[in-house]
């Protein structure tokens, strides 16, 4: 199936699953199951996630990424290890400044020690600065990597993968996950970086000025390992869970927002809104018990910080004491310990950053190191555009078919009508046919060559389908079309869009192909975006092509518009036509009734009509409606009863 379009497909079980809203659990209240399943209170199965990779795996997936960039690594460290060695230098020569004063050696001897505190401050700045330009550099290419593994992953999922996990949840790892990511690549990550390098050259330095300094920091450090074997375990399963609730939100904010008009339809209305209510507050409520283990946090960091200056004053003045060392050295060390606050606080503050960007960032690999489709070794090629359907049927919930024994032979270059009521199994049919679901029963062949055998990209190659909800991608038209072939060149994209009778208001845009479209740029009417979508199914030129319902949002003048285009668009394929208006079966060379996912009608118009059946009952309804006003209205309706 090739991608003309973007944006969640509409079928019946989706409306359904809608309209049964009440029932469904919020993820946020529920626990995650081994396979990533999210389930309700009662145990029932509610959204089945999308993998999240584990800690090793995501280290490992990092590294990899990593091997690809060594002398971006070793610059970025080795000129950081450098800013910092330089920044050692400050606790010394300040140290040497209080023995000159000590020692009343005058104004005079200060100004050499004041002139190289000037120029390591200076060089600690200037070093500090390239390296945490490079290490940001380097995290933002190796982000960059994973982003777009992340992205080609993503798009190439089968829908049914995404429709079982929720929009929300894929969605919310395009944007919160990844921008968790990106903050702490472009903040946390220099920092961080820096503070591991000053905590260690200042043990350095303490142990270079006398050894005994070095043992008086020890008595904080278990209050540090402590502090941090208190939160990591808390941390952890808080920080992963408000992920998953997040997603979960939004996957209720898209849910209820994209399915308005069925929620209105069924007055869901209220429960919708508490069931909004309810993920909002789980994913509230998770970020407030974070909020209280951040607070525990730094509260015990602080009982650090005092009782390992304490112990170093105290080691301090009894050295002093006993002549071991000068009051310089001993200010110097103090100096040490306390630079060491903020490099310290910081590290382990990091790691509250690095809980939540690291459980995104397992979301992001967990996507990203999905294995890929794998064609069938040797895979046949159809021989033609000819459908064979034998015994499909599909349920989207074990022990509710939604098709059953559905037999159907289209033959090379015809064109076939499916018609029947909401729910009579229509999209459900065309997605088997598209390869968008694998089908619980039954098979099909495409040009003679079993859909098995074809494999997922097989089916790409071989069927397009074409739904009434068309995305158009923000940037140049002329790229929008080239998504379909992107070697076509301006002619073939102007001869493309000229067989659909859409380059008349092309060239009337501001700068023709090359207009900026979509989101920020010139915004198409619904008429124009579906022009751009049977373009690109002229450019991609399968065999096979399905659309679903692709006129149904244009109004009645534009749906006029866009089936004659479409009629032009299907010209030498074989084409399955989704009816949402009768006139389309009209002109179909085919009908195919289906009502509770079976076939129980086929023929030509006029058969179908004569015979007095299903069809026959559709077409008078629609018949009578010419008489009166708003005759397409009532088409709809014959349609949906």
């Amino acid at each position: 199936m090739t991608a003309v379009r973007g944006g969640a497909p509409h079928d019946e079980a989706a409306s359904r699953d809608k309209a049964t809203a009440p029932g469904e659990t919020a993820a946020g209240r529920g626990a995650t199951d081994d396979g990533g399943r999210t389930t309700s209170g009662t145990g029932t199965p509610d959204r089945e996630l999308l993998p999240i990779a584990t800690g090793a795996r995501t280290l490992a997936a990092v590294g990899t990424l990593l091997r690809g960039h060594r002398l971006l690594t070793v610059s970025a460290v080795s000129v950081l290890l450098l800013g910092t060695g330089i920044g050692m230098l400050t606790a010394p020569l300040l140290g040497r400044i209080v023995d000159l004063v000590v020692a009343q050696r005058g104004p005079g001897s200060l100004t050499l020690p004041m002139v190289l505190l000037l120029a390591v401050a200076t060089a600690r700045g200037v070093a500090t600065a390239v390296g945490s330009s490079l290490v940001a550099r380097l995290g933002e290419t190796v982000l960059a990597g994973l982003r777009e593994r992340f992205v080609e992953r993503a798009l190439r999922l089968p829908l049914q993968r995404v429709e079982r996990a929720g929009s929300g949840d894929l969605t919310s790892r395009v944007t919160g996950d990844v921008t968790l990511v990106t903050k702490a690549v472009r903040q946390a990550l220099p920092e961080f970086s820096g503070a591991v390098l000053t905590i260690v050259l200042t043990l350095v330095g303490l142990a270079v000025l006398d050894w005994r300094f070095l043992l008086a920091v020890l008595p904080a450090v278990p209050v540090h390992i402590l502090t941090v074997r208190w939160y990591i375990p808390r941390s952890t399963p808080v920080y992963a869970a408000h992920r998953v609730a997040a997603g979960a939100l939004q996957h209720q904010l898209l849910d209820s927002v994209g399915g308005v008009r069925t929620v209105r339809a069924f007055r869901l209305n209220g429960s919708h809104a508490r069931l909004l209510e309810q993920r909002s507050r789980d994913a509230v409520d998770l970020a407030l018990r974070g909020i209280r283990l951040v607070s525990g946090f730094f509260s015990r960091l602080n009982l650090a910080e005092f009782v390992g200056l304490a112990s170093v004053l105290v080691t301090g003045f009894l050295l002093v004491g006993d002549g071991s060392v000068s009051i310089g050295t001993a200010t110097a060390a103090a100096l040490y310990f306390h630079s060491l606050f903020n490099p310290v606080n910081a590290a382990l503050f990091l790691i509250d950053e690095a809980q939540s960007a690291g459980a995104g960032l397992a979301r992001l690999v967990g996507v990203s190191s999905l294995p890929a489709e794998h064609d069938p070794a040797g895979a046949p090629v159809p021989v033609d555009g000819s459908v064979k359907v034998y015994g499909l049927g599909h349920a989207y919930v074990p022990g509710h078919p939604v098709l059953r024994e559905v037999d159907l032979e289209v033959h090379d270059g015809e064109r076939v009508a499916l018609v029947g009521a909401s729910g009579a199994g229509k999209t459900t049919l065309a997605k088997l046919i598209a390869g968008v679901h694998p089908s619980s029963a039954g098979s099909f062949s495409l040009g003679g060559v079993d859909a098995r055998e074809l494999g997922p990209a097989g089916i790409r190659r071989a069927v397009t389908l074409i739904s009434q909800e068309v995305h158009v991608f923000a940037g140049p038209l002329a790229e929008d079309l080239r998504l379909a072939r992107p070697e076509a060149t301006d002619d073939e994209l102007r001869g493309a869009l000229a067989r659909v009778d859409a380059l008349a208001w092309v060239e009337a845009l501001p700068d023709g192909l090359g207009t900026v479209v979509g989101e920020g740029g010139h915004r198409l009417t619904v008429t124009q975006a579906q022009h751009l979508a049977l373009a690109r199914l002229v450019l991609a030129d399968p065999p096979i092509a399905i659309l679903d319902e692709a006129t149904a949002d244009a109004g009645s003048a534009g749906a006029r518009t866009l089936e004659a285009a479409a009629l032009k668009a299907l010209e030498g394929r074989t084409a399955l036509v989704v009816a949402h208006r009768l006139p389309q079966a009209a002109t179909a060379d085919r009908v195919v009734v289906l009502d509770g996912g079976r076939v129980v009608e086929t023929g030509t118009h006029e058969e179908l009509v004569a015979a007095g059946g299903r069809y026959g009952d559709l077409w008078s309804a629609w018949s009578d409606s010419r008489r009166q006003p708003g005759d397409d209205e009532a088409s709809r309706t014959a349609l949906k009863t």
